[in-house]
């Protein structure tokens, strides 16, 4: 924390670009997707999606080709290429910038189990914020992981932002800081972090009847043996992905009392912390990325500024985009049409602007920072930067 941010991404570009393994006389990794399988908005099995169809291809490529320098300049080098069955692409670009916007699409809809909505927006708070889906995986599911880990890499070598919201319980866990009980029970699961309140802050028996009435109104509670008319809970807990578990050996045989209602309510929270750092699919995850950038660099970023190099800000800096435009063949800032334009910009909601950037240059964020920070004429812009403005192809009309 006593390290500006920038002084970490000069050291963390220097490193990616002193770690590059695949040289100019390779030939860069080229993979082949087939547009057809995803038309029409919804894909219909998860095998199609450009991730899985990515993933199959790029398995038997040695992870080591996709260490490239950091993607600099006109046209810049990339992990791999990307061609679309059917499709003539000039450059290549556009090309991958519109499959890792693609991906990250397929990632948070319900095509792909990676990623999980937090239960916590079915409530309204952190609307559209994921996690890694908690559940035990399979060898084709850890393969996956260690795909989308890779993936991370491979944006940061790219510096192309990926438009993909994660809760910061993610980021803690993959840099490798330890998470926090009450703030993160409570950015991802609100409910269950006031349902453990409730027990954590009962003062007497009466009042524990009270609370275990009321849940039972709920349907999450059962009849207690000994009085049969007294309702209480049993040692089980519903999962982030809706199973019914038991919190303790023997839990669904176990009532909650007086005695064990605080046992009761610090299980519920370690079943909670298990889950958010999932640490099966967290392990495949860092793999990814470690053999794609050296995973040391992450000690010394925080979670926040880990999200910021991989997936930038959520919302557009126009006066940054200003900054890093160039304008061709005898156009200026002063013409009148380029001023309509920044000014027809500036009427944009975020929404349109991400939409813009999208057409323009086919990725819906834009970098943080930029190598050339003050936009300099002789300095390196990274892609998509700069953004070029020029006149019409043909001459003829106003």
């Amino acid at each position: 924390g006593l390290i500006f941010y920038d002084t970490k991404v000069t050291v963390m570009n220097r490193v990616l670009n002193a770690t590059v393994q695949r040289t100019a006389d390779h030939a860069a990794p080229e993979i082949t997707l087939d547009p057809l399988e995803i038309v029409g908005g919804e894909i219909r099995s998860s095998e199609n999606s450009y991730f899985c169809q990515a993933a199959r291809q790029l398995a038997c490529v040695p992870s080591s080709q996709l260490c490239v320098k950091l993607a600099s300049g006109g046209d810049p080098t990339y992990a791999f290429n990307i061609r679309f069955t059917g499709e003539e692409v000039h450059g290549t670009s556009g090309s991958f910038r519109h499959f890792l916007w693609q991906v990250c699409k397929e990632l948070q809809s319900s095509s792909l189990s990676l990623l999980l909505l937090c239960p916590s927006s079915a409530v309204n708070k952190n609307k559209g914020k994921y996690i890694l889906t908690p559940s035990p995986i399979t060898y084709a599911e850890e393969q996956l992981f260690h795909f989308f880990g890779q993936l991370l890499g491979i944006a940061i070598r790219a510096d192309v932002p990926l438009p993909l919201d994660l809760l910061p319980s993610f980021w803690k866990t993959l840099v490798g800081e330890p998470l926090d009980p009450d703030v993160d029970l409570q950015e991802a699961d609100i409910l269950t972090y006031n349902y453990v309140k409730k027990f954590e802050n009962i003062n007497d028996e009466t009042e524990l009847e009270a609370l275990c009435a009321e849940i039972a109104s709920q349907h999450l509670a059962t009849e207690s043996p000994d009085c049969p008319n007294k309702p209480c809970c049993k040692f089980t807990y519903l999962t982030m992905t809706g199973e019914e578990v038991e919190l303790c050996p023997r839990g669904r045989h176990i009532p909650v009392g007086w005695e064990n209602k605080d046992v009761y309510a610090t299980a519920i929270r370690s079943l909670r912390m298990r889950e958010l750092q999932t640490p099966e699919c967290m392990t495949a995850v860092r793999a990814g990325l470690g053999s794609i950038i050296p995973l040391q660099l992450l000690t010394t970023l925080t979670p926040l500024e880990m999200e910021l190099r991989t997936c930038g800000l959520p919302y557009i800096n126009l006066e940054f985009l200003k900054a890093h435009t160039m304008y061709q063949v005898g156009l200026m800032e002063t013409d009148q049409h380029i001023e309509f334009f920044w000014s027809a910009l500036e009427m944009f909601t975020q929404e349109e602007l991400c939409k813009f950037i999208k057409f323009a240059c086919n990725q819906e964020r834009i970098p943080f920072t930029c190598p050339c920070k003050d936009g300099g004429p002789d300095t390196a812009h990274v892609p998509p930067y700069p953004m070029k403005i020029a006149p019409p192809d043909g001459a003829a009309g106003a």
